[in-house]
C-alpha cells in the first residue's frame, strides 16, 4: 500500500462465551469488508486475555464511512455492543508514511 490511505484501528476486549456466534460473524465481516470499494487489507490479533486489535486499511475516508454504514455491518456492531464485547475503541487515522521489513528466507538473495 502506498500512502496516503486510512487505517481503522478497532481495539476490543471480548466477553468470550463458547458458541456465541462471534467467530462466524467476524469471518463474515472480513468477507464483506473485502468486497467493499476502497478496501485495501486487514490485520487482526487477539491475546489469551481477550484483548484484540483489528486494523483495516482503506483508500479514503468515504470508503471508511461507507463500511461503517453497511447494513450487515451495522447489525454486527449492535451484536458486539449487546453480546460480544466488554469494551472497545475505534480510531480512524490517515497514514502518511509506512515502512516494513521482512527477513529474507535462508538461501534468498539479500
Amino acid at each position: 500500500m502506498t500512502p496516503p490511505y486510512y487505517a481503522v484501528i478497532f481495539t476490543s476486549v471480548r466477553d468470550a462465551k463458547p458458541d456465541d456466534g462471534y467467530a462466524e460473524a467476524a469471518a463474515r465481516m472480513e468477507e464483506l469488508a473485502r468486497q467493499q470499494p476502497g478496501f485495501l487489507g486487514v490485520e487482526s490479533a487477539r491475546g489469551p486475555d481477550g484483548l484484540g486489535i483489528t486494523v483495516s486499511y482503506w483508500e479514503s475516508e468515504d470508503a471508511v464511512r461507507a463500511w461503517g454504514r453497511h447494513a450487515e455491518h451495522l447489525l454486527a456492531q449492535r451484536a458486539g455492543r449487546d453480546r460480544w464485547y466488554e469494551r472497545f475503541s475505534l480510531r480512524v487515522c490517515r497514514v502518511e508514511q509506512a515502512r516494513s521489513f521482512s527477513r529474507p528466507e535462508p538461501g534468498e538473495p539479500v
